[in-house]
């Protein structure tokens, strides 16, 4: 039987108008949506005319007894026992189906299916990091519609919620720990995601996308998404990185302020740290910077920067220093076939073999003769 059905036909139609999508809710992106949003519109007609009958009965009490002019009140009943088990019982029935469908519906979400598609869930300030069984990393969420997908999340700092309002979806993610949370898209499409969980100065702006595959397009995807980077000039893959592991989140590439410093034009800086000591910002900086942060904090900011050891490879560090590079203005060397660049040293053409001046060698010498002989 419908759950529906329990209820008076009037309360049925105002469950049916309100269940519609998007009339208070966003639109349904998961098969589990539909139970959530059940449960709370039927709390909600349940508010709504028990507020509506007592708010009538209220009025019509104050117009029925009010004080007139002759009119001698009434003893007051003492009790009343079909009305007490009225108020008493219907509640009670309410409240039963109330606890039923919002503990069925959460052990549903809290019971990922045997045959689900994995995905390691990283939170740190102020993004989402999401690992694939192929081990490939990426700053959005990629999913296939129509198979159920289990998140295996852990902070790397601080509590956050991972939070997906299409899919009526949020669990805490808690550092040192593991939580679980599983869903399944119905169509492909794209649905925000959003840390519900206040994680410091950047947390409205920790937020990622879901994408929807079907099937054969997230096999697809899934195998060519660990070359996309491969393609791009390292420079280019490097701003990729930086966007990936949120570094612009902390460090602007503008020169403006930050919660860390700035990438623009740090190539090649001398910075001051916190132990008094000093170094060069060249690769081995930036690669101990991005994997052990905390050994050296330059003056003026905190170490508040998570390690990324384990998380980031050796080639993807490499992309980053080109990027931070170009950031200084320092161009890397490219191979002359590449630039255009002409041969240098012995390979090298004479400088007058270079310039085109429209006359033979003869030709110099003739003009050499008749200068002579003007002398």
């Amino acid at each position: 039987m419908d759950a529906v059905g329990i209820a008076t036909p009037g309360l049925s139609m105002a469950l049916a108008l309100l269940q519609a999508d998007g009339f208070w809710m966003p639109g349904r992106g998961s098969t589990t949506a539909g139970g959530v949003d059940w449960l709370f519109y039927f709390i909600l007609a349940i508010s709504a005319i028990f507020f509506i009958g007592i708010v009538v009965v209220m009025a019509l009490f104050v117009f029925r007894y009010r004080a007139r002019p002759g009119h001698r009140e009434q003893q007051t009943a003492s009790h009343n026992l079909p009305l007490e088990l009225t108020w008493s019982i219907i509640p009670l029935l309410l409240v039963i189906v109330i606890f039923w469908f919002g503990f069925t519906t959460y052990l549903n979400q809290s019971t990922p299916p045997q045959n689900s598609l994995e995905v390691m869930v990283t939170a740190q300030k102020w993004n989402w990091l999401f690992t694939y069984a192929n081990g490939w990393v990426d700053e959005e969420l990629h999913v296939p519609a129509g198979r159920p997908v289990t998140l295996v999340m852990t902070s790397e700092d601080v509590i956050h919620s991972f939070y997906v309002p299409d899919f009526r979806l949020k669990k805490d993610v808690v550092p040192g720990r593991y939580t679980k949370a599983w869903f399944e898209a119905i169509e492909p499409g794209e649905h925000q995601i959003f840390c519900a969980e206040y994680c410091g100065t950047e947390h409205s702006s920790m937020l990622s996308r879901v994408v929807v595959h079907t099937a054969a397009d997230y096999e697809q995807w899934l195998e060519t998404a660990g070359a996309f980077y491969e393609q791009l000039p390292p420079a280019e893959a490097g701003a990729e990185m930086l966007r990936k592991f949120g570094c612009v989140q902390c460090h602007s590439v503008d020169g403006s302020a930050g919660t860390g410093p700035t990438l623009k034009d740090i190539y090649g800086q001398t910075h001051q740290f916190t132990d008094g000591t000093s170094a060069a910002v060249d690769e081995n900086y930036i690669r101990d910077s991005i994997l052990n942060p905390l050994d050296k904090v330059r003056q003026g900011y905190q170490g508040v920067m998570p390690t990324f050891q384990g998380k980031i490879t050796d080639q993807e560090i490499s992309w980053i220093i080109a990027a931070i590079k170009a950031y200084s203005g320092v161009e890397e060397p490219m191979p002359a076939e590449e630039t255009g660049a002409e041969p240098s040293g012995e390979d090298a053409p004479a400088a007058e073999d270079v310039e085109d001046t429209g006359q033979t060698e003869p030709d110099q010498d003739q003009n050499s003769a008749s200068e002579k002989q003007a002398g």
